[in-house]
């Protein structure tokens, strides 16, 4: 499947790293040797290279793999990811000064977070509402790395349902201890 290249977006190649440059970033990959990158009338193709020493079942997970990658810098550099998360339970805070984040999470103290300068933040604290993170990037391993550190510190627990959780997310419930039985 050739990756279409939207206007505004260039896509190089050179020593086996693909460069991409949009008007959100700019993101680099360098791609294995077993795979062969042509860049063509407006489209990214890959190609499995039958002259390099590596098994046919590597290269074709290899071929998967950096299509996607790819792929996902393509679209990070023109239209850009967004995630979005929620702190469930009482108490619980956040705010932002640039890209430093204050988590208010039920513990001793508070937990500080400084993000990379290629993720921008944005929270909300309302009445009556749960405290809201949203975090937008052009690389989509950096912010899923964030949003797992993040989440790492409070996950969402089964019990109550409290927790950082991505906004929509449902929390399977379990109803904890049945009343003793006589």
């Amino acid at each position: 499947m050739p990756i279409n290249i939207p206007t505004g977006v260039t896509v190089t190649q050179k020593d086996n790293v693909v460069t991409v440059k949009g008007p959100k970033g700019e993101l680099s990959q360098a791609i294995d040797p077993s795979i062969i990158v042509s860049i063509e009338n407006g489209e990214v193709t890959f190609t499995i290279n039958e002259e390099s020493e590596v098994s046919l079942k590597q290269k074709q997970a290899f071929h998967g793999l950096y299509r996607a990658l790819v792929n996902n810098m393509v679209v990070g550099v023109s239209a850009g990811y967004k995630k979005e998360m929620e702190l469930v339970g009482v108490g619980y805070r956040v705010s932002n000064q640039g890209n430093l984040i204050e988590f208010s999470l039920g513990y001793t103290h508070p937990i500080f977070i400084q993000l990379p300068k290629e993720i921008k933040v944005e929270t909300k604290t309302e009445r009556n509402k749960n405290p809201y993170i949203c975090l937008e990037s052009c690389d989509k391993e950096l912010l899923g790395l964030v949003c797992a550190k993040i989440r790492s510190f409070r996950k969402p627990e089964p019990y109550k349902g409290k927790g950082i959780l991505f906004v929509g997310e449902q929390i399977r419930r379990k109803s904890g201890k049945a009343a003793g039985a006589k």
